[in-house]
């Protein structure tokens, strides 16, 4: 039986603890805020400040920095870091092994395809075609 819940020292000394989300078990950070209808994987974290709304998808091994927000309805797959203050549209994807940069952010319905960096500051606009993937480095 896995803890409900971790702590985890920060640089400047501090504990953050981190509770269990209950649907898919990723570890929530006392100060995110995650819907009960949200995906959070086993080994997904959310940092405090954090935002996950109704019916998003947390992959396995990914890490939602402080004040990072996922959208209604978005998927970040598995090994994903959504950094600091970054921001993923509603319906919005990041693929497998992304990394959006501090402040970054992917309007409604965009597709980040695997392994792609998006820069920290960058916007990337939702494109004019739904089925249109977009790739930025």
């Amino acid at each position: 039986m896995k803890k409900r819940y971790e702590d985890l020292e920060q640089e400047d000394g501090t504990v953050v603890r981190y509770q269990r989300h209950g649907n898919g078990g990723g570890l929530v950070a006392k100060g995110a805020v995650v819907d009960d209808s949200a995906y959070v994987a086993e080994t997904a974290w959310v940092d405090p400040g954090a935002r996950v709304e109704a019916r998003a998808r947390i992959g396995q091994h990914c890490w939602l920095e402080p004040g990072a927000r996922v959208a209604v309805a978005a998927t970040v797959d598995s090994h994903v870091r959504v950094g600091r203050g970054a921001s993923v549209g509603p319906g919005a994807r990041v693929g497998t092994r992304s990394e959006l940069g501090a402040d970054a952010r992917l309007d409604a319905r965009v597709v980040v395809e695997p392994e792609t960096r998006v820069r920290p500051g960058a916007v990337v606009p939702q494109q004019k075609r739904a089925d249109r993937r977009l790739s930025v480095s």
